[in-house]
């Protein structure tokens, strides 16, 4: 409907979810419902070699900036006020966030009485208000949120808890690893890597072992976004596990930690039968940036995947370690032209003497990206001396 003195047209009605969902990311802004969808809301780990140093670079070029977003109106408001109980669940959601954006003075108030009301629907909406808030007073009403009998307005309050960030949430979240409902235990789990507290560990190690895989992998990244050191044993323990998508967080989390102490953890991992464990396993060892990690580095080079070669490389030219350039140096003559490069880059980044008379015999390279990337690293190197 147009509302007066406001050319935005809010939908207050959506027979199709599908429908009502792009409604909402449009008002919204936002391209993602994680804290309240199916999905998890956490980042896939997709580990990408960095971009080389050696690769041309134009001028920078402003577009221009985020613009200022306009005030809704009052009309505006007061009709996403009332539409926070509204019939449609898509719809109540909707207006939570859109009022939560707005941050009018009574939104406390408003979601902190919807959190407590009869019916459970209400109650979710309020909590998922009172996280898009993220107003730290109310952290005794979400924790609340977490004995509700739904499950929906359990997970809800997870996730709350989450948007908050507060070290007092770890022991009610902890509780909450061993819901009933999987959804409750994945939504504490990411919370307590929101929060990001060394004290959540010991409670994330039992996560390890739930049934769930999503639960699993859930606690496996909020492992890695603590980046404690004392979960790598714990981590260790998942190298057999029967999901690779777990094994695979299980490389991310330990690359994240960045501790010596997983570099057998993640050798084994190297012969895992799935390519992205594989993958990211290495790009592990290189985030850990450990000596240790040459050797056991050195059988993926020769791969028969130009892939795994090429990401190989880019974690050895991440560790520095001079060990590793008899390993990288037959790679100048890889069949692949971005392997060739990338090696290029990583002896230029390791800058060891002993890597000048390969760079300099591959200074003919038919690949001109791999040209450019010896003689950057003879460059590299010729600084030294």
């Amino acid at each position: 409907k147009e509302l007066p003195g406001d050319r935005r047209r809010v939908t207050v009605r959506a027979a199709d979810p599908a429908v009502c969902e792009l409604a909402g990311r449009a008002l919204t802004n936002f391209g993602g419902w994680g804290g309240w969808s199916g999905d998890e809301p956490m980042p896939t780990p997709m580990p990408i070699p960095m971009p080389m140093p050696f690769a041309h670079r134009g001028p920078s070029i402003a577009v221009g900036g985020p613009r200022a977003r306009a005030s809704l109106s009052a009309p505006a408001l007061a009709a996403f006020r009332a539409a926070l109980r509204d019939q449609s669940h898509c719809v109540r959601r909707i207006a939570a966030r859109v009022v939560a954006r707005e941050e009018p003075a009574w939104a406390v108030a408003e979601f902190t009485a919807l959190a407590t009301d009869a019916a459970a629907g209400y109650r979710e909406v309020g909590l998922l208000g009172l996280g898009e808030l993220e107003d730290r007073t109310t952290l005794g009403t979400i924790t609340a949120g977490l004995g509700d009998r739904d499950i929906a307005v359990r997970a809800m309050a997870a996730w709350a808890l989450g948007e908050l960030e507060m070290s007092e949430s770890v022991p009610a979240l902890g509780r909450a690893l061993t819901d009933q409902a999987p959804l409750v235990r994945r939504r504490a789990a990411w919370a307590l890597g929101q929060v990001e507290s060394a004290s959540a560990v010991p409670l994330l190690r039992g996560a390890l072992r739930d049934n769930d895989w999503e639960t699993r992998r859930t606690a496996v990244w909020a492992l890695g976004e603590i980046e404690d050191p004392s979960a790598v044993e714990a981590l260790a323990t998942l190298v057999t596990d029967g999901d690779a998508r777990v094994r695979r967080m299980a490389a991310w989390a330990l690359g994240e930690i960045e501790s010596s102490r997983a570099v057998p953890v993640l050798a084994r991992l190297l012969g895992d039968a799935d390519r992205d464990v594989k993958l990211t396993a290495i790009w592990a060892l290189g985030e850990i940036e450990s000596s240790d990690a040459v050797s056991v580095l050195a059988p993926a080079l020769k791969d028969a995947e130009p892939g795994v070669r090429r990401m190989a490389v880019w974690a050895l030219g991440e560790i520095e370690s001079s060990s590793a350039v008899r390993y990288l140096t037959p790679l100048l003559n890889d069949a692949d032209a971005d392997v060739r490069a990338v090696t290029a880059w990583a002896l230029g980044s390791i800058e060891s003497l002993s890597a000048l008379p390969a760079l300099e015999a591959a200074k003919a390279d038919r690949a001109p990206a791999a040209r450019r990337a010896v003689q950057w690293a003879i460059d590299q190197i010729d600084d030294r001396r």
